[in-house]
């Protein structure tokens, strides 16, 4: 996955300095202006032009959604001049956003395009780097997701790059459902979302997403600052851990770590506390045999979508009433994978396709396992080979019973493993 940087206002590199700290009642320049040598003491390069007129004296300047906090005191021409009142590290290329009597300042960035010309740039080497997805920062609207799509087919013929939405501003929100229904997934990026709705909204934003999203059939990862501590401390705290199992527990599809192991000190140790909580959640719901009764959207787009979106709930529902140990999925474009996913049975899902691009996207996908193998038309071939292939790694042993699906045959089987 490659990610765009986006348009929102951001910070300069900080003259090749790794981090500046900001303390109580300095002063700090942002400007608009770009500097040659390194920028003078305690003075910030801000990439968006029109920043120096959009702010007001007295706005509320926050770095990275809250890290550092100041208050706009003057305005200079291209420079605005700003007082510490919450100190704290600044990092390089960090977010900034303004906020003015309680609400956040958008006219900002209401002219800057969601894709960059740097962003265009970096999606024409995703492609020729042959990418599994693009993750866009910052959406505010389906045409940009369907925009992007567009030119990937047109540079890359017969590409599977999926496209994945940031879901991380107030445009966003405004445009949610028709977002993620243009996209091949979602992103809740909640590190730059806390900075432009109010902290205690970002729990609810989050679950709507969530359920938004499986409802639709669209994978949805939650993303930032999940173990934030775990940049400079070895344990979590336990605030952060509840954190993870709320976002297991309302059950999306995956968990991205970002600064805990892009600069962390402990990025191994994040990762393991991130996999060891997860399971565990995850564990715990089957053994509460806490099944929800979430009433899923329909999905499908013709007749045969609609044959298996049926057979992928039954064939869910069967392998938890008969407790099997496995549900194994043989598909050519992975979409019944996403659909028996979406299902949540209890037992792993093995997935067999054809393709090396959908085995390789269906990893972001909950519960499954995939496989990339070449099928027959014998059906009693390809089970005979998936059988030899897990047993031989020790995934399933003679004795299980298993369920197999198939999108080529729109069929369920129910068996023991010979």
């Amino acid at each position: 996955m490659m990610d765009t940087e986006g348009s929102e206002i951001h910070m300069g590199d900080l003259g090749g300095a790794a981090a500046a700290k900001a303390e109580d009642g300095e002063i700090w320049t942002f400007s608009v202006r770009s500097f040659e040598a390194p920028p003078p003491e305690r003075t910030i390069h801000v990439n968006y032009e029109g920043f120096a007129e959009d702010v007001r004296v007295g706005d509320e300047l926050l770095v990275d959604g809250g890290m550092a906090r100041f208050e706009v005191v003057e305005k200079l021409g291209p420079d605005v001049k700003c007082r510490c009142t919450d100190p704290g590290l600044l990092l390089p290329r960090a977010n900034l956003t303004f906020w003015r009597d309680g609400s956040i300042v958008r006219e900002r960035n209401a002219m800057l395009p969601t894709i960059s010309s740097k962003d265009w740039l970096d999606i024409d080497f995703g492609i020729s780097e042959g990418v599994d997805f693009i993750a866009v920062s910052f959406v505010k609207s389906a045409e940009v997701i369907n925009h992007l799509k567009s030119y990937i087919a047109a540079r890359s013929r017969g590409s599977d790059i999926a496209v994945i939405a940031k879901i991380e501003s107030i445009d966003s929100l405004k445009n949610l459902e028709e977002i993620i229904r243009a996209s091949d997934g979602a992103m809740v990026a909640r590190g730059d979302m806390g900075a432009q709705i109010p902290l205690e909204q970002v729990p609810s934003v989050q679950q709507k997403i969530v359920k938004l999203c499986r409802q639709l059939n669209k994978p949805v990862i939650v993303a930032s600052q999940l173990l934030e501590s775990m940049i400079e401390y070895p344990t979590p705290t336990r605030a952060e851990v509840a954190d993870v199992s709320e976002a297991v527990r309302q059950r999306a599809d995956a968990l991205m770590l970002s600064g805990e192991s892009a600069m962390g000190r402990y990025p191994e140790k994040a990762l393991s506390v991130l996999r060891s909580v997860s399971l565990r959640i995850e564990k715990w719901w089957r053994e509460e045999k806490r099944h929800e009764e979430l009433e899923l959207k329909d999905v499908s787009s013709s007749f045969s979508d609609k044959i298996s979106e049926e057979i992928c709930i039954s064939a869910a529902k069967m392998a938890n009433k008969l407790e099997v140990d496995a549900v194994f999925v043989y598909t050519n474009t992975g979409h019944m994978a996403s659909l028996l996913s979406r299902c949540r049975p209890d037992c792993p899902i093995f997935a067999f396709t054809t393709s090396t691009s959908v085995r390789r996207r269906l990893n972001l996908q909950w519960g499954l396992i995939p496989f990339r193998l070449s099928f027959s038309d014998d059906m009693e071939s390809n089970l005979n080979r998936t059988f030899s292939l897990l047993k031989a790694r020790g995934m399933i042993q003679s004795g299980d019973l298993v369920i197999a699906l198939s999108d080529m045959l729109q069929s369920i089987q129910v068996m023991n493993v010979p």
